[in-house]
């Protein structure tokens, strides 16, 4: 029978699927494999250093688990420095508590032997680095075209694309975000909720300067949270009604400013707004199963996520990099190519990263839940529970090493990275 057209055929490029494909071009067991990559819109280079290009608003808190996947490929490298802030520091606190109160919680990367908590970075850059590092420039076919039909056959999965051409895969990888397509024509079916919340995003100026600090402080109708740029300017992700949402982008620059400045708390004293504005809706998504035969999800098509702990992307790329493991060991044990479709193969992904997912989606749906209600009990409890974390240096472990990504279950590029000290 006439063999596929590739081995592997990634659906959607964006962080995540790009991530997908280049560890799978990386991996020495996959690296002789056809693969390729289908995205309509594939990213062009980001704005070169020196110019006067304003910073994206689409950026993201990469974890220490991100950093080594993503240097595992070499695109770690690729990333300027200049467009990466690294945060040495984390305090969340709870209104109307100011972040000098005894209930709230500071995280210092110090106190765990971390030389930070992670970096902020323009997606943008992020997914461009992985794009130009050598393993998916040199071995991955960028098709550029949407996904129109998916068929499953005996041995094959094939393709319709928006161009009209049809083309077959052994195992296709679904990475094309929470509306999947893919995941639709598999008949793979989600569960979850609207959160009836918008975040609002921007970039902002402060009077004093972050000090490479994240700060985020629960308010009644949801977190806001102020990330620190490479350039000084604090990138702002604010979890609100969608009225609100709406109304920040809208009024005038001066009002959203002065918004934003008092639901911090004026925590970094004046606030100028610089930048531009935009709002989203929030929703958790859970796919019921990950994996069909010759078909599995990863990142958001799998699993869509409150933005309020910043785990998206890197859940993502987590299960980027546990599902190359498993493809690749099946290969090292002497199976045939074909065998890394093969549902019962999937099913060992399925049930590492489900779990796992699982508990972050669990965790971060209960805490926005918890601290967006204004019950008093549960405002009571609030407090006394980020005391008690402040207090708790093992429960300050436990939640950066989960911030970091390095505690659980954790693919080997995390827990043993090549190369690192």
């Amino acid at each position: 029978m006439k063999r596929p057209d590739f081995h592997i055929v990634v659906v959607g490029g964006g962080m995540v699927g790009a991530c997908a494909a280049a560890l799978s071009a990386a991996n020495p067991h996959l690296a002789g494999l056809r693969i390729a990559v289908l995205e309509a819109q594939p990213p062009t280079m980001p704005p070169p250093l020196g110019t006067d290009a304003e910073v994206d608003l689409r950026v993201s808190a990469i974890s220490r688990s991100s950093e080594r996947i993503l240097a595992s490929v070499g695109a770690w490298s690729l990333l300027p420095a200049q467009h990466i802030c690294a945060y040495d520091d984390m305090v969340v606190w709870d209104a109307p508590r100011q972040p000098d109160d005894p209930g709230a919680v500071r995280f210092d990367a110090g106190a765990i032997g971390e030389p930070n908590l992670g970096h902020i970075i323009e997606n943008r850059r992020t997914q461009w680095a992985l794009y130009d590092c050598a393993p998916f420039r040199e071995q991955v076919t960028l098709l550029r075209a949407e996904l129109t039909g998916l068929e499953f056959q005996t041995d094959r999965a094939v393709l319709s694309l928006g161009d009209g051409r049809r083309i077959s895969a052994a195992l296709v990888i679904g990475s094309d975000g929470a509306a999947s397509r893919s995941r639709a024509f598999a008949g793979i079916e989600t569960r979850g909720w609207d959160y009836g919340q918008h975040a609002f995003v921007t970039h902002v100026r402060t009077e004093r300067a972050h000090g490479y600090t994240a700060w985020q402080r629960f308010l009644p109708d949801g977190p806001i949270a102020f990330l620190p740029l490479a350039d000084g300017r604090s990138s702002i992700v604010w979890t609100t009604r969608p009225e609100h949402a709406g109304e920040l982008v809208a009024c005038p620059p001066e009002d959203a400013s002065r918004q934003i400045g008092a639901a911090l708390g004026h925590v970094l004293g004046a606030v100028e707004l610089a930048g531009p504005r935009g709002a989203f809706p929030l929703r958790l998504k859970h796919a019921r199963e990950y994996c069909r035969e010759r078909f599995v999800l990863v990142g958001d098509a799998a699993h869509a996520v409150h933005p309020l702990a910043g785990q998206g992307v890197n859940l993502g790329f987590m299960d980027c990099a546990a599902l190359v493991q498993i493809l690749g060991d099946v290969l090292a044990s002497g199976a045939r190519a074909e065998a890394i479709a093969e549902r019962r193969v999937l099913r060992r992904y399925e049930r590492w990263r489900k779990s796992e997912n699982s508990l972050a989606l669990g965790l971060i749906d209960t805490l926005n839940r918890v601290f967006s209600s204004p019950h008093p009990l549960l405002s009571t409890a609030r407090r006394a529970g980020l005391a008690a974390v402040e207090h708790s240096a093992l429960a300050k472990r436990f939640f950066m090493g989960r911030a970091l990504g390095t505690r659980g279950e954790v693919p080997r590029i995390v827990s043993r990275p090549a190369g690192w000290p």
